[in-house]
């Protein structure tokens, strides 16, 4: 059936919505992406007068469509070259959704996404659609075609799965920055001391290359191993100019609203570090370098001014 105007502005309207939901079930943008397409094709092809809800409707395909598009993207993972990691977003990116609330910004947090790859997709589902968008868990029974008692059920597994991960702090953007310039301070000092300061004693190391750009496949662990690795990382060398076409420029930023080190060569992005901060220090550095998953940050990037860099390669 043709869509009416009025229909394409219901859905437009909804978008940003169902973009941010998607992303959260994934983890990826393009994914994200053309599960919204998906929901728009379906959306045309709907008798639209009898929908009585747009928005339930919508959020009923979009995340039904995640469910099943999960499952698929888990064997896909499987076969990843090395560690696959989110896609991390940099600030402003209305991807990253609602952010009014604690449970809100915890949801998108890197260090969540990175959790929530241990749920199962309906675990992952109803944790998002209630953590991050507050549904009541009789709109999530609906959306899943389950009972509101076992949303609830639902929910408090997936909630102590994700809590099972380290208790993460809330900082504000003048402290991110703070604490990116003091790791990169660290990481540039060419001892290994500075960083674990900085380092909790358990902390872990890892980067995503999906096979295209070097990137260690099992992750650092623990204080000595991932200062001693960082050391020799920010140490400067031809070769590792020439495999990221340049001399990287290094920026404090944030990303899916934790502090991030942000690598840019002629514009483009090549690496976002993300910093997972808890009270006891930074217990985990992951590095995103897969250039498949840094299109829209380099496009955000280059959306914005930004000041001077804070180190050249």
């Amino acid at each position: 059936m043709a869509l009416i105007m009025s229909d394409v502005h219901t859905f437009e309207a909804a978008r940003p919505r169902l973009e941010a939901i998607a992303y959260r079930m994934f983890g990826s943008s393009a994914e994200a992406e053309d599960a919204v397409q998906e929901t728009f094709l379906r959306w045309q092809a709907a008798d639209t007068g009898r929908i009585e809800v747009p928005e339930a409707w919508l959020t009923k395909v979009l995340t039904n469509y995640c469910l099943n598009q999960l499952t698929s993207a888990r064997a896909r993972r499987e076969t990843y070259v090395g560690q696959w990691l989110p896609e991390p977003l940099l600030a402003g990116d209305p991807m990253l959704g609602p952010a009014d609330t604690a449970e809100q910004r915890e949801s998108v947090s890197y260090a969540v996404l990175v959790l929530l790859e241990r749920l199962t997709p309906a675990e992952r589902a109803v944790y998002v659609l209630r953590e991050a968008f507050g549904y009541p868990h009789r709109e999530i029974a609906e959306i899943l075609d389950i009972s509101s008692a076992s949303s609830q059920q639902i929910l408090h597994r997936a909630r102590k799965h994700v809590a099972e991960g380290r208790a993460r702090t809330e900082i504000d953007g003048a402290a991110a920055r703070r604490i990116v310039e003091e790791f990169l301070a660290a990481a540039t000092s060419g001892r290994t001391e500075p960083l674990i300061e900085l380092l909790t004693q358990d902390a872990a190391a890892v980067g995503d290359g999906g096979g295209k750009v070097p990137a260690r496949a099992r992750a650092f662990e623990g204080a000595v191993a991932v200062a001693t690795f960082l050391r020799g990382l920010f140490k400067p060398s031809d070769a590792k100019r020439a495999l990221v076409g340049g001399s990287p420029a290094f920026y404090a930023s944030t990303a899916n609203g934790g502090p991030a080190l942000v690598a840019v060569v002629d514009g483009r992005v090549v690496a976002i570090t993300c910093l997972e901060v808890t009270p006891g220090g930074i217990a985990a550095v992951r590095s995103q370098v897969n250039p498949d998953k840094l299109d829209r940050a380099t496009e955000r990037w280059a959306a914005e001014e930004h000041e001077a860099p804070l180190f050249v390669y």
